[in-house]
This record gives C-alpha cells, sequence and structure tokens, in this order.
C-alpha cells in the first residue's frame, strides 16, 4: 500500500474541473455542461509505479456563476481541507478565457496565503484546459507556460478534456510530484521533472 494523497482540482465556473476528473475516472464526457452544485468529492484508488494510493479528489471550490475571483463567497473556507491540508493543486482555466486564467492566478495567492506556517508545500499543477478549442486561445502556450513556471513556480500543463488528451498525464504527473515534495527541490523543476514515462491507472 502506498498510502493516500489529498488532490484539489480548483478553477472557475465552466473552464471543466468536472470533465477532467469524470475523464480520468470513468473515461466519459458530458457534452452539455452542468454547473456543479457545491464541492464533490471523489475516493478512487490509483496505481502508481507499482503501489496503491488511495486518493481523494475535491471537485471545484464552490463558486457560483457570474461570480468574480474578488469576491468572497467562491473561495473555500480557509480551515476546509482543499486549501491546507491538501498534498496537491490542480488550478484549472480555459485557454480561450482570460478572466478563467486571472481567477486562477488569484486562486494561487490565495493558497499561498492560507497554508498554515510549516506546512509542507504542497505542489501546484496550472491546467489548460479546453485545447481542442486551439484556434481561438488568447495567447500563445509558450508564453503562458514561461509566466507560470518561472513567475509563479507552479507546472504548466494543457489538455482536453473532451478528447481525453493528457488527462492521465496530468494526474500523473501531479502526483509523482506530490509524492517527492519533501526533496529539496523547486516545485516547478519537480513537476517537470516527472515527465517520464510512469505507470498509472485506477483500480
Amino acid at each position: 500500500m502506498g498510502g493516500s494523497l489529498r488532490v484539489a482540482v480548483l478553477g472557475a465556473p465552466g473552464v471543466g474541473k468536472t470533465a477532467i476528473i469524470r475523464q480520468f475516472l470513468f473515461g466519459d464526457y458530458p457534452e452539455r455542461h452542468r454547473p456543479t452544485d457545491g464541492p464533490r468529492l471523489y475516493r478512487p484508488a490509483v496505481l502508481l509505479d507499482g503501489a496503491v494510493y488511495d486518493l481523494s479528489i475535491r471537485d471545484g471550490d464552490g463558486a457560483g456563476p457570474g461570480q468574480s475571483p474578488e469576491g468572497q463567497e467562491e473561495w473555500p473556507d480557509s480551515k476546509d481541507w482543499s486549501l491546507q491540508d491538501t498534498d496537491a493543486f490542480v488550478l484549472v482555466y480555459d485557454i480561450c478565457s482570460p478572466d478563467s486564467f486571472d481567477y486562477v492566478k488569484a486562486l494561487r495567492q490565495r493558497i499561498a496565503e492560507t497554508r498554515p506556517a510549516g506546512a509542507p508545500e504542497a505542489p501546484i499543477l496550472v491546467v489548460g484546459n479546453k485545447r481542442d478549442r486551439q484556434r481561438l486561445r488568447f495567447g500563445p502556450r509558450r508564453a503562458l507556460a514561461a509566466l507560470v513556471r518561472r513567475g509563479w513556480r507552479c507546472g504548466y500543463l494543457e489538455c482536453s478534456a473532451k478528447y481525453n488528451w493528457h488527462v492521465l498525464r496530468l494526474f500523473r504527473e501531479l502526483l509523482r510530484c506530490a509524492l517527492v515534495r519533501a526533496r529539496p527541490a523547486h516545485p516547478a523543476l519537480r513537476l517537470q521533472g516527472a515527465l517520464h514515462p510512469a505507470r498509472c491507472s485506477l483500480m
């Protein structure tokens, strides 16, 4: 048994948080978007590099339609495990929506402000979803990736929940980084260093 890991998947409404999780867990994609009614918790078991891990995956941050990152209702409670005790974060934005990218930027800052003093540093992976709509993106991938990796000190990846592109890779890299977070290395470097092939599957 490998142990347990807590993962929070956060982001603005409509960016595809639930779609990414459902592709990872069930291999399906909802054709019609339905707003998530409050945070949801999934508890799958994952086989990674020959070890079994019990995951707790939190879907959503309680955001409601039309709320802005500057508000307070959309933020998880600072005492909630989604901010304080999480082993790894996935911050999702829509590559066609600059507002959703700003939302992720604010979320990242909120996470940094609410982590308890002395708590282990939790890796953060910023994910640009809806890569299948590449022609409508608001900014070049290389520039966004450089900003996130060098300026925000986070990992970066793009995926398409609709076509299940890079979804498994997303969770594989995040989990591998969470497992080695105690090593004295920059979290963004650890995430980028996890790109080599690894076995990861649901049980």
